[in-house]
């Protein structure tokens, strides 16, 4: 029955219930086999030892080990659980220090939140290793430890290295696999991309090729940075990508081609998936290809990048071939810990997040110091989960994670209701830390829901209070959930007024730049495509930022879901330059130099336009040029970007 026209239909805000809806991943069966070994192995073998108390601590390092356990290459899996866990072990340290120290464990900790904020945002290895800092010094700090002082880290720093080395027992049967099978997708996504040519779908294909490709590269090149010229399997990895990206140039044209005169030959997408199982398989010898006969440009420009990248990849030896990254290889390691050093000094933005979680772990150790509240480590151990920067956003996470922890402590209270302590443990926290991984994937507050149980059965058996942690954790989650929102969000006018606008103007500016390294005389095809690369690079963190920022309330939230076309029509001036730029290589008559100067000027009057602006202003631009010319389609993708947004002059 239809409802009445007056009705009011209530039901919670969309930019609310968005981190409650599950992400569609597969689970990763191998983690949650190793978690669940990491987990309960070490319970047991401090049950037998009669030492349950040092069994719960390195299972305790053990789910540290778990949670940075995000890689997919095994050098980066080893960055990302060994130096995290360095940084637990000083963590945890310095907590046993000041245990039961009152105000001195107070500053102390204020003073790890910042280092701990100030590095969270060098990168990935650091935010993990910046997490385990704070987080550890807030367990060290708020619960007993066993004598001596160094018992508690080298305790921790076990779990962390048995986690390890689970992780390693694959390494001599699979070493380069994950990176060969991140290649292989890549070139699986673009044969997905060339289905989808001329049809709505293009642009989600495109995006999910950019990021295939930035998993891609930074898999490969992360090793092949210290192995260069001495693993020639990651040397024909390398060139093997490399090929991959002229297809990926081409396919703008190919879609226009589509949208003008129908679809491609099922031939083209299927060819690209046979060269990504030769890539996964190793196979080489001569390539067999049965493409139509090209007779347009964009037709002969996806033809040459599909000969080229078949010869490539089934060549056995790479050294025939120029393989070095023409799309910007890493600096050495001291470069990168020089600049990474820098950035955390002197970048605003990690002092600015550094004050507030330490502001917000200040709060939280003074507010439990100032009122009795037992086993208070938990207050300041939930805002240091819920105000890491980079999952998402701050307000989300302190709801999600309200929720999370209330879930989670259901579960935990009819295992701690219902199961003995004991020997039943093992069987339980195998059950339980398997679900860590699963969970963790289908979104943030799923993965608290794991966690939550699991903490709260290593800590019973650290002071044995049974049921009546319960209540007490849900009590300190909501208290510490309420801190992150107040100091941590509202405090700060940059959480609602947010700044993406900023980065938008950012990557429109490199567009237009991008408009003239295409079109600008100078024949640069190398800083073309580092040009290119990095633009859907940052692109690809915009539509990120946009994406958390669709999570907030009003008005960050309206905001970015009124500006998310224009992040889409950047997204599609990018792909039409880059099919001009294809057509002419390829037999099309070059633009008029008149003609790429407009173009560039629009689109720097459409950055100024975007970072001056706070609301958006429609704008009617004339861009004048040949109706059948190459950048006919690109002053159409301008022309309807200037009608969302521009500069108002009023």
């Amino acid at each position: 029955m239809a409802r009445p026209s007056g009705s009011t239909r209530l039901s919670p805000p969309a930019w609310l219930t968005a981190g409650f809806k599950p992400t569609p991943t597969p689970i990763p069966w191998a983690a949650v086999g190793r978690a669940a070994v990491a987990l309960s192995a070490p319970l047991a073998v401090g049950l037998a030892a009669g030492q349950p108390a040092y069994g719960a601590l390195v299972s305790m390092g053990a789910l540290s080990g778990v949670i940075g356990d995000t890689a997919d290459a095994y050098r980066m899996r080893i960055l990302n659980i060994a130096v995290p866990q360095f940084f637990g072990a000083v963590g945890v340290t310095l907590g046993t220090l000041v245990f039961g120290h009152g105000w001195v464990a107070v500053a102390v900790l204020t003073l790890v939140a910042l280092v701990s904020g100030m590095i969270s945002s060098i990168g990935a290895v650091a935010s993990v290793s910046g997490l385990l800092l704070l987080l550890n010094a807030v367990v060290g700090a708020g619960l007993p430890m066993p004598d001596p002082w160094w018992k508690a880290p080298l305790l921790l720093g076990l779990g962390g290295l048995f986690v390890l080395v689970l992780t390693l027992l694959g390494w001599p049967f699979r070493r380069a696999a994950p990176e060969r099978s991140a290649v292989a997708a890549t070139y699986r996504s673009v044969a997905e991309l060339y289905e989808a040519t001329g049809t709505p779908a293009y642009d989600e294909k495109r995006q999910a090729v950019t990021a295939s490709l930035n998993q891609s590269y930074d898999l490969v090149l992360a090793r092949r940075a210290r192995q260069h010229g001495r693993a020639p399997s990651l040397v024909r990895l390398l060139a093997q990508l490399n090929v991959a990206v002229p297809l990926v140039e081409a396919a703008p044209a190919a879609h226009l081609r589509a949208q003008l005169h129908g679809p491609l030959s099922d031939t083209i997408p299927a060819a690209v998936r046979e060269l990504a199982d030769a890539v996964e398989e190793g196979r080489t010898g001569a390539p067999v290809l049965d493409l139509p006969t090209p007779e347009r440009p964009a037709e002969k420009a996806v033809d040459h990048a599909l000969r080229y990248a078949a010869a490539v990849v089934h060549k056995a030896e790479p050294d025939a071939y120029n393989v070095d990254d023409r799309l910007g290889r890493p600096a050495a390691l001291r470069v990168r810990v020089r600049r990474a050093a820098r950035a955390a000094l002197f970048s605003e933005a990690s002092w600015r997040y550094g004050l507030r979680l330490a502001l917000c772990i200040g709060l939280a150790q003074a507010l439990v110091s100032l009122i009795p509240v037992p086993r208070s480590y938990w207050v300041a151990l939930t805002v240091t989960f819920v105000m890491k920067p980079d999952f998402g956003s701050v307000f989300s996470r302190a709801v999600l994670r309200a929720f999370g922890t209330a879930a989670g402590l259901l579960l935990a209270a009819l295992v701690l209701a219902e199961v003995p302590r004991g020997w039943w443990d093992v069987p339980v926290m195998c059950v339980l830390a398997a679900l860590i991984p699963a969970f963790s994937a289908k979104g943030y507050a799923f993965q608290t829901a794991a966690i939550t149980p699991v903490i709260l059965l290593l800590s019973d058996t650290l002071n044995q209070q049974g049921f009546d942690l319960v209540m007490p954790r849900l009590y300190d989650s909501l208290i510490g959930c309420g801190i992150a929102l107040i100091a941590g969000y509202l405090l700060w006018p940059e959480s609602w007024h947010s700044r993406i606008g900023d980065r938008l103007a950012d990557a429109v500016a490199d567009a237009a730049a991008y408009v003239t390294c295409a079109f600008g005389g100078a024949e640069d095809q190398g800083g073309r495509l580092r040009a290119r690369r990095k633009l859907y690079r940052d692109l690809s963190t915009v539509r990120s930022e946009f994406q958390r920022a669709l999570t907030e309330p009003p008005p960050t939230g309206t905001r970015a879901a009124a500006w998310w076309p224009l992040v889409v029509a950047v997204e599609r001036i990018v792909d039409a330059t880059t099919a001009a730029r294809i057509r002419v290589d390829h037999g099309a008559p070059g633009p008029d130099p008149a003609e790429v100067v407009a173009v560039e000027r629009e689109l720097r009057e459409l950055a100024e336009g975007i970072r001056e602006s706070e609301t958006l202003v429609e704008v009617r631009s004339e861009l004048p040029g040949d109706e059948n010319g190459v950048l006919a389609p690109l002053r159409q993708e301008v022309s309807a970007a200037r009608a969302i947004a521009g500069p108002d002059l009023r």
